[in-house]
């Protein structure tokens, strides 16, 4: 293991996750040019993608609904297993694991899930949801102890501790989400993926989960993984960011350079839909067909959409290359200098 591994706290190489969407044996007959065949349907979520996050660091992932965000942090955390490629997690390799050689791996990492109502148990008490994890990783702590760290963990959060006994859907929407906050550091995790963690919730509610989430990771020396399509989220509070289309990773950068000087097609089209006061620049409107993932275009994911591609683009898959430190891009068109650095 190289220096650099154990540095961050998670790595992803080269990872591939597909679904088989088939069906059963005979959904999976056709009849084609007279001939019935067998039809295998597969949903190619990541195709080839590779990251670090170093301790301490808030990386986000955007992109389109459907360009493999979720399946990308559910593989990286190992609730998916990856078809192909490594995923390190302090260090060590975990994506060969099988679930009781995960255990010890899981208290350290936490998921913090989009739907707060459907992600919490509405047969149990918030109590019982709290203290479930601790008794699982913790299974020497003593009911009293167990009871000390809810009331305490309700407390940051921001939920009255008297509250307790009470079910999720005695509360709000908001504060259902402040439960699956603390549920995720009930057991003092080292890294927490938090997916569209304020999506389903009030505009007004969501500045106070953002709020909360900072403030957790300033006393407790967290790290997150934020997978949104909300890009004023991301501008505000993002380390680095990663930018997915089609499964595939088009640009990674810190945040500030990515939002002030994006260099990828995609990204430039993305984040020119950000509304801006005062602000002259256009919005670009994407032209042709949204592939599927099901049949991914060759060569470059984005090459039909993309109004600088060539005939390269349409036959060879870009390669991520690092034109300056601490900056990704899979693109043609930029390593071969066709297409500007600053956009138009």
């Amino acid at each position: 293991m190289n220096s650099r591994q154990t540095e961050k706290i998670l790595s992803v190489r080269n990872l591939v996750k597909h679904f088989d969407i088939s069906g059963g044996f005979l959904e999976q007959l056709a009849f084609e040019k007279g001939k019935i065949i067998r039809r295998h349907t597969v949903v190619k979520a990541l195709n080839n993608v590779s990251f670090s996050i170093a301790p301490g660091e808030i990386f986000s992932v955007v992109g389109e609904s459907g360009c493999g965000k979720s399946t990308l942090a559910r593989t990286a955390i190992g609730l998916y297993p990856p078809d192909s490629g490594e995923v390190f997690f302090g260090g060590e390799r975990i994506d060969h694991l099988s679930p009781r050689q995960m255990l010890p791996f899981r208290a350290r990492m936490q998921m913090i899930f989009q739907d707060p109502y459907a992600s919490l148990n509405p047969r149990m008490t918030v109590r019982q949801i709290l203290e479930e994890p601790v008794f699982f990783h913790r299974p020497g702590i003593s009911r009293a102890e167990a009871g000390d760290r809810v009331a305490a963990v309700m407390e940051q959060v921001g939920v009255d501790p008297q509250w307790a006994g009470r079910y999720p859907h005695e509360f709000s929407g908001g504060q259902r989400q402040r439960i699956s906050i603390a549920r995720a550091l009930m057991v003092d995790p080292e890294f927490i993926v938090a997916d569209e963690p304020i999506s389903a919730l009030d505009v007004s509610i969501q500045a106070q989960i953002l709020n909360l989430l900072m403030e957790a990771r300033e006393k407790r020396g967290l790290t997150y993984m934020i997978i949104t399509h909300d890009l004023s989220v991301v501008a505000h509070i993002s380390s680095r960011v990663a930018v997915m289309y089609l499964g595939s990773l088009c640009e990674l950068s810190p945040a500030d350079q990515m939002f002030d000087h994006p260099r990828h097609p995609y990204t430039r089209a993305l984040l020119s839909a950000i509304p801006r006061l005062g602000s002259k620049k256009k919005h670009i409107r994407l032209t042709g067909e949204v592939p599927t993932p099901i049949r991914l275009p060759s060569g470059c994911v984005f090459h039909g959409r993309c109004p600088y591609a060539d005939a390269r683009c349409k036959t060879e898959i870009p390669l991520p290359l690092s034109p300056e430190p601490g900056i990704i891009t899979a693109c043609h068109g930029l390593e071969e200098g066709r297409i500007p650095l600053s956009p138009e």
